[in-house]
């Protein structure tokens, strides 16, 4: 097949391939923004320049944290451009996030999705979906199946450089100073050269003679010919080596000379060998893997010091070493003579492993989790199959970590370039619109085409056959598992993932737009499974999901409940959540009952513990014959006392948009027999009423939603009061107020504030709010606010305090209230050590068929744990998850729409959250 062009003494050839398409042709370096230590690009300043110079454009996306410099670009005839939409083919190292993918474009990086990995599945979806041309690196390979791109070399070097300076630290743990504690990490130094001095140091005093005789003769076990060994063999060539073969290895880690240290090469035939006849045949291993054994665990292993690992292991294919390999090679070692305290001898020889390819649960087999360069040691012990964090205890120091080239970024980009440019120019020539087969690609680009035009190619069809199977897999070990979607990773999310998880038959899947929160969840959780994904962008993965799980758990804002209740209704699956039985879920009320599902709604604090303790004292009167004359319950989430040190009171412990939209909502409730309408947008605010059933804490309390709406399933018609508040200190509802009167609570649509405009400040959000031009000096716009405000001096002041006239960026939002959550939640978090409250107090007041009248108090207070949950997340979660364990169970199996109104409902669910420090209090004032 001809190339597009070759070269020709630096000139460029046309092949098939017309001038002036080249001139239209733009490639585009994106930014690398997965890992914090990705400093690599995929091309170098000096390939940008002979792209330059052959016609081409070339967009190098900015980045402060790439180690070439942009100058270096720039001077090569790169442009430095964040929009790199025009570029035919965008180039990267790793993964880009699926939210900056371009469709219909071409894209080349290393996918990690040829063994169908489960975590970049949604990557893969999504380059679907946009028809999106994938080239992975990883599949760019000769005639002999070599890789042609890659980093691998660079991968050995720092590998190298780590290892060695991991055995400086585990050596002093073992009490011995060695010459390694004076070589650093790999990114510790500008270039290889550098490392290499310092190698080089070391050796030199080796060479000395200055390790200790205690630890004996050091020897280094290499696996693999490939690139990576390679390099890894070319740093530790810095130090005073002696390469023996495999079979002389036990011999000179007895006997060897101290002021050297051993290497040795393993290939195959060194260690592989037929379980039938100990022979070793390569044709025959390459066609039937699973016949062999290998005997590295008993000829090479006992006599290693350091093992550097550079191949990866297959399926059928021998491991190196298992766990119990690595239990036996940790039983102490004979002493051979009088150990001296100072001078300890090693507890065993192999001290440590370098897994420089990162495959876990592969040719090492307890290597479970990659390391970290930010973490780049851990322990292994094998008695306990137990990982710590530490360089310090009992086993093998492990070094695996996954992006080790990131280390030495200048020198590994260069280096990758040089393989990558002769195949820039044929994947530049195309469009990823236009049709694969019309493409007159390479054998080896070809063969790297991942994806294509909406479709796996016929190449990489596999990958789907083998989701599926892993798909079915996990479902056959599920069969006897309860599947729970948890939709939503915030506050909440804890205690009921805690809850529910103490049933190791329980199986949770969460799934959340917010991808910090989902790796602390899978780090602290057992029995999860996360799924990054915007829920309500992305309904037909959201159907996927919903259809595989038992029982679904939405903690997302409400106005998302019908969508998530759509999902269950159409796959017979039943919904739990937290939220208010709002108009939009009760339009689904028939076609719920008709699907034959449970949907149980206001099942947290308020609404859900207020509804249950209510009944709970409602269902008590009636059973003596009772009348309810009057019912008002007021609840609030807060700060503890000491740590309402702000203008509001206030700090957030659950979704701050719906705390703030809360303000502005109209109220109605019935008070002495009259319907009393309080209209939206604010006016809640202006009908405070203090609260000293607690005067310590100085509480006020204002209307809450619709309160009428309860006389009928309380059963409480006969009252001649009804009114649900919320609860907080005095002064919150004045502060709020000011903000109201600024539009700052305002829900409406603010194209200015969308993620796609230049950012503004919150000093021009707020000249326009008060209408006045920019620029302007600080102390106008405070006089135009303190106007807007109507003088008040407290509203004025909190503004100011929340540094809303100053040049803070206001963050991308739909709406102003939306950008205002996300200030607050920054501006007003709980601190390290700070804990919330909540304080509920429900007043039912009775009339007995005596005649005399009986006030019912009913009193709730929550404290949240320092180191724990909030008592927000505490009160909202745990009836969440009781409810839904019991519908799990069939303990609550009633068809339709449910909230906790019932005894069967309620009477389980409060004697269970008093177990998790739920505990609520009552007595009474009886007049005869």
């Amino acid at each position: 097949m001809l190339r597009a062009f070759s070269h020709t003494n630096g000139k460029c050839v046309f092949r098939n391939a017309k001038c002036w398409h080249r001139r239209k042709s733009v490639l585009a370096i994106r930014r690398e923004d997965v890992n914090a230590w990705e400093r690599r690009a995929p091309l170098a300043p000096k390939h940008v320049k002979e792209l330059t110079q052959m016609g081409y454009k070339v967009l190098v996306q900015p980045s402060n944290r790439r180690a070439i410099h942009e100058k270096d670009y720039i001077k090569a005839g790169g442009i430095i451009q964040e929009d790199i939409s025009e570029a035919s083919l965008i180039v990267g190292v790793k993964r880009p996030p699926e939210d900056k993918l371009i469709p219909k474009k071409n894209y080349a990086f290393f996918s990690h999705t040829i063994k169908a990995q489960e975590a970049n599945m949604p990557l893969l979806d999504e380059i679907l979906r946009q028809e999106i041309r994938l080239f992975d690196y990883e599949k760019m390979v000769d005639r002999k199946g070599m890789r042609i791109v890659a980093f691998g070399k660079w991968a050995g070097v720092a590998g190298m450089i780590n290892i060695l300076h991991g055995l400086g630290l585990r050596f002093l743990a073992l009490g011995h100073h060695t010459p390694f504690m004076h070589i650093g990490m790999a990114h510790n130094y500008r270039n290889s050269s550098q490392a290499v001095q310092a190698v080089r140091d070391a050796g030199y005093e080796i060479s000395l003679g200055l390790m200790p005789k205690s630890v004996g003769p050091l020897t280094f076990v290499f696996t693999g010919t490939g690139n990576v060994s390679k390099g890894a063999q070319e740093m530790f060539s810095a130090l005073p080596c002696e390469f023996v073969e495999p079979h002389e290895l036990k011999e000179v880690s007895r006997s060897g000379d101290l002021r050297k240290v051993y290497g040795t090469v393993l290939s195959r035939h060194h260690h592989l060998v037929r379980k039938q006849d100990g022979l070793y045949d390569p044709v025959d291993y390459e066609k039937h893997p699973e016949l062999y054994t290998s005997r590295f665990n008993s000829d090479i292993a006992p006599y290693t010091t350091c093992l550097i690992n550079g191949i990866y292991w297959e399926q059928h294919t021998p491991r190196l070493l298992s766990r119990q390999d690595a239990q036996k090679l940790l039983m102490p070692v004979k002493s051979t003579s009088a150990t001296i305290e100072g001078c300890p001898e090693l507890p065993h020889k192999l001290l440590a492993i370098c897994d420089i390819s990162a495959d876990t649960g592969g040719s090492i087999e307890f290597m479970t989790e990659c390391t970290t360069i930010d973490s780049p040691f851990c322990m292994y012990d094998a008695d306990q199959h137990t990982i710590h964090d530490s360089v310090e205890g009992s086993g093998i120091l492990m070094c695996s970590i996954d992006n080790l080239p990131a280390q030495l970024p200048v020198e590994a980009t260069e280096y990758f370039g040089d393989m990558l440019f002769p195949y820039i120019e044929e994947m530049l020539l195309s469009e990823g619109s236009e049709p694969l087969e019309r493409q007159n690609y390479s054998t080896v680009v070809r063969d790297a085409v991942i994806a294509s035009n909406g479709s796996l190619t016929a190449k990489y069809q596999y990958i789907q056959k083998l989701r599926e199977s892993r798909e079915y897999t996990q479902m056959l070990k599920m069969d006897n598992k309860k599947r729970v979607l948890l939709l939503g990773s915030g506050y909440v999310s804890g205690p009921v993932i805690e809850y529910l998880t103490r049933d190791s038959n329980v199986d949770i899947t969460v799934a959340s737009v917010t991808k910090e929160q989902l790796e602390q969840l899978t780090e602290k959780y057992n029995n999860i499974t996360s799924v990054h994904m915007d829920i309500i962008k992305h309904e037909e993965k959201l159907n996927s999901l919903v259809k595989k799980h038992n029982l679904v758990i939405s903690l997302l804002p409400y106005s998302a409940h019908p969508l998530v209740a759509k999902k269950c209704i159409d796959n017979k699956v039943n919904l739990v959540t937290a939220s208010y039985l709002t108009p939009a879920m009760k339009e689904l009320r028939e076609s719920v009952e008709a699907a034959g599902i449970t949907v149980i709604s206001e099942m947290g604090l308020d609404p859900g513990l207020d509804h249950m303790l209510a009944m709970e004292c409602i269902d008590k009167a009636k059973e003596v014959g009772a009348t309810v004359v009057s019912y008002t319950s007021f609840c609030g989430g807060l700060p503890a006392p000491e740590c309402s040190d702000n203008p509001l009171r206030y700090k957030f412990s659950w979704s701050p948009q719906g705390v703030l939209l809360n303000t502005v909502q109209s109220a109605t409730y019935l008070k002495n027999g009259e319907i009393v309408n309080i209209p939206a947008g604010g006016a809640v605010l202006d009908s405070v009423t203090p609260m000293d059933f607690f005067p310590g804490l100085n509480l006020e309390g204002f209307p809450n939603r619709d309160s009428t709406k309860y006389a009928e399933p309380y059963g409480i018609q006969t009252a001649h009061t009804l009114l649900r508040g919320t609860l907080r200190y005095k002064g919150y509802s004045k502060t709020m107020g000011g903000f109201v009167k600024l539009g700052l609570i305002s829900p409406d649509p603010y194209p200015l504030l969308s993620s796609t405009t230049p950012p503004l400040t919150w000093k021009e959000l707020m000249c326009k709010l008060v209408g006045i031009k920019q620029p302007v000096e600080y102390d106008v716009l405070k006089e135009a606010v303190f106007s807007k405000l109507e003088k008040d001096q407290s509203q004025l002041e909190a503004v100011e305090w929340l540094g809303l006239l100053g040049d803070e960026p206001v963050p991308a939002a739909d709406s102003i209230v939306g950008a205002f959550a996300k200030h607050m939640e920054i501006k007003l978090p709980f601190g390290t050590g700070e804990r919330d409250m909540i304080v509920m107090r429900n007043e039912i007041g009775l009339e007995h068929p005596s005649g005399h009248l009986e006030k019912k108090f009913i009193d709730l207070v929550v404290y949240g744990d320092n180191k724990g949950y909030s008592a927000m997340a505490k009160s909202v979660g745990y009836p969440t998850a009781i409810a839904a364990k019991m519908v799990l169970d069939g303990e609550i199996d009633a068809k339709g729409m449910v909230i906790p109104l019932t005894k069967n409902v309620y009477g389980p669910i409060l004697e269970r959250v008093q177990a998790e420090g739920i505990v609520y209090s009552t007595h009474s004032i009886v007049k005869h």
